[in-house]
């Protein structure tokens, strides 16, 4: 057999697999995005170098977030079987890597009304989630209420029920889930692929991955440009194909014009 080790298949690990069940339930679609950042990078680091610090996830998500506050079926829930629920704040769910007990996982942060915040304040709170300390029981990144606490404590069977109680209610998981969730995972290290989301308890999730740099002519001259790779994954019992491009197109517009920099 040669030599191996056995490590237990660990409680974060297990929470993690029971939220992900809920993609199994869901008819994804997905938008493959490509766009040129570079003119937004740019001025990112010009800022920077004043001394200000602006976030280039905490940019994406302010884009992400205006483009859902002006087309709200992307900031929808289902609620029950025969009720949609269009919610007017944009809480973004975005994940956090965190080592616990030895082992790296994964914890949540909720950023509450992205739409009505400025970047400077989303900066900050992403900032301020990165430094928060955490022990081995947490899961969940921020205040935590009662039902938080309960839920993380619970044995997964009660878990299951409990998700599957807020699978059914808008409300219940704009409270503890948000209404959407951007995975920035492409801005760790050197990564230039692409990353698909598989779906989930949103109606929209996105998934940035890697920047590229790509040689592209403009007025006849070889220009060196900075291109993001972007994923968006939408519930096709909600959201349509012409819907999803022209909420593609929109954030294209945005991000390309390098808007709230």
């Amino acid at each position: 057999m040669g030599d191996y080790e056995i490590r237990p298949f660990s409680k974060e690990r297990r929470n993690i697999s029971i939220l992900l069940s809920e993609t199994e339930k869901k008819h994804i679609i997905h938008a493959i995005l490509e766009m040129d950042v570079t003119e937004a990078r740019k001025r990112i680091r010009e800022q920077k170098k004043n001394g200000k610090d602006i976030s280039f996830t905490a940019w994406i998500i302010k884009c992400i977030a205006t483009v859902m506050e002006e087309q709200k079926e992307f900031n929808a829930l289902r609620h029950g079987k025969r009720k949609i629920v269009f919610f007017h704040d944009v809480d973004v769910a975005i994940p956090m890597e965190r080592e616990i007990n030895g082992e790296r996982t994964t914890m949540a942060y909720i950023i509450r009304g992205v739409n009505r915040k400025s970047i400077d304040e989303i900066t900050r709170e992403i900032r301020d989630a990165q430094k928060e300390e955490v022990e081995g029981k947490e899961q969940v990144l921020g205040r935590k209420g009662l039902m938080e606490r309960f839920a993380i404590a619970s044995p997964d069977f009660v878990k299951k029920i409990l998700l599957l109680i807020a699978s059914r209610n808008a409300f219940l998981r704009k409270r503890y889930m948000g209404t959407t969730a951007v995975s920035a995972v492409g801005m760790i290290g050197n990564f230039q692929g692409w990353l698909l989301i598989m779906g989930g308890h949103f109606t929209t999730q996105f998934g940035v991955g890697g920047i590229v740099e790509k040689p592209v002519f403009v007025d006849g001259d070889l220009e060196k440009k900075e291109y993001i790779r972007l994923i968006i994954s939408v519930d096709h019992d909600i959201i349509d194909g012409a819907p999803l491009a022209r909420f593609s197109s929109r954030l294209v517009e945005l991000m390309e014009g390098s808007s709230y920099l």
